[in-house]
């Protein structure tokens, strides 16, 4: 079969790694170059080449730009983005996130402070699917649980991130798990068990290690709560279990959220529109992120960017096993370039899609293994979001905490494992 891959068609994917790694290199801090900006610029490169023998003008390439951004795929990865946003952010407002804090920390026993904050952390992440909300939620306690228990700092921030990673991994409205099940085009209950399947020994394992590290307990500390307000997060639980679609979950999660603040008074009717803004305003980068990388994927692929990635990887897989170690290494190695993991999964994201086609991986697996090795990596990055928060809350080095992220180590270990031994075995569903 005659080749179609030209390495010129990845020059846009070299410019967006030179620029931010680049960048990050030079200034030592890995978020001095925005992702945004590096796109639009790599968004530039990508119109200015030319294909050899095929010459488009400038529109002819933008049309192909806006087909590519404005797949339906990448279009309802946006609504759902901006639904989940608008979602935190109700849930923040009324008193959802203090209240669901606080109940967790409330029935912890006392000599399992760790365990206890890292399955508030998991159940924080998972009904909120975002890593970011419940590190900002958590490390202050963490802080506070460390300064009165003796417990070292960097270890509790540790466990505060693992658990962050979790609900990041496992949530059904977090954004990669959004990105993995529409790019890979299957049910997110599908990858739900996957990836249940996958991560269940990492957080046994990491329970059992942290119980070890002990701890006296915070004597005499009340914490408030009202089980109320706990309904939002309930709700997009339950209904997300029982197979609800996901943009019904969201608008029935809001819809309580709103419900319950106005009658608790946490706000006025006309606050609503600004919670709800606000909310959008979380994900807009993200959303826009997501349509420029689809536009620029698909110059790349006019270009024989993607067939010459496609022709080499398939080159150098021979079997089921390779196909998902190579899947596997794609979204880790963008992971680590981007700092972003829903990012890494939306560029990977077609290109896995089309390996596991081919050499027969069930689609539910591909995009379980997506989520977990790019949020694992996503936990270990001491330039990652995830950790340079915490790290500022607690005014520690990020690169302290790396060694205590002991869940995504667990979780890459578990990974390669179950691509290893085949585990957890799908018959192939792909059309």
């Amino acid at each position: 079969m005659e080749k179609k891959g030209n390495i010129k068609g990845l020059i846009p994917l070299f410019i967006f790694l030179g620029l931010y790694a680049g960048a990050g290199i030079f200034t030592k801090n890995f978020g001095s170059m925005p992702l945004l900006t590096a796109f639009i610029i790599t968004m530039g490169v990508s119109f200015a080449l030319n294909k050899s023998g095929d010459k488009k003008t400038l529109d002819e390439k933008v049309e192909m730009f806006c087909k590519g951004a404005g797949d339906s795929t990448l279009i309802l990865m946006v609504i759902i983005f901006l639904l989940a946003g608008a979602f935190y952010s109700v849930a923040d407002a009324m008193g959802a996130v203090s209240s669901t804090v606080n109940l967790g920390l409330s029935v912890l026993p006392a000599k399992a402070l760790l365990p206890g904050l890292f399955l508030v952390g998991c159940a924080l992440s998972f009904s909120m699917g975002t890593s970011m909300g419940t590190v900002s939620a958590l490390t202050p306690v963490a802080v506070g649980i460390a300064r009165e228990t003796g417990i070292a700092l960097p270890l509790v921030c540790g466990v505060v991130v693992g658990g962050a990673m979790f609900g990041d991994n496992m949530s059904f409205i977090s954004d990669t798990t959004i990105a993995a099940t529409r790019t890979q085009e299957v049910g997110m209950r599908d990858k739900f068990k996957v990836n249940f399947a996958i991560v269940l020994p990492a957080v046994i394992i990491n329970l059992v290690l942290i119980s070890l590290m002990g701890g006296n307990g915070v004597a005499g500390k009340v914490y408030e709560y009202n089980l109320v307000n706990i309904i939002p997060y309930l709700s997009i639980i339950v209904l997300a279990l029982i197979g609800l679609n996901v943009i019904n979950v969201l608008g029935i999660g809001i819809g309580l959220g709103l419900v319950i603040g106005l009658v608790h008074g946490d706000f006025t009717f006309m606050e609503i529109f600004g919670i709800l803004q606000r909310g959008f305003g979380w994900m807009e980068d993200m959303s826009i992120i997501a349509m420029v990388v689809g536009g620029v994927v698909a110059l790349m692929h006019y270009h024989g960017g993607i067939d010459f990635i496609l022709e080499n990887l398939t080159a150098r897989i021979k079997s089921k096993k390779g196909a998902e170690f190579g899947i596997a290494a794609l979204v880790s190695v963008l992971d680590l370039a981007t700092t972003n993991n829903t990012v890494s999964i939306i560029t990977a994201g077609p290109l896995a899609r089309d390996i596991a086609d081919e050499f027969g991986v069930d689609r539910k697996r591909t995009a379980g293994l997506l989520d977990i090795f790019s949020s694992a990596f996503q936990g270990l990055m001491p330039y990652a979001g995830q950790l340079l928060m915490a790290a500022g809350m607690a005014q520690i080095s990020p690169g302290a905490i790396v060694p205590y992220c002991w869940y995504s180590m667990l979780m890459v270990v578990m990974g390669i494992l179950s691509i290893a031994t085949g585990f957890p075995n799908f018959k192939t569903t792909n059309e």
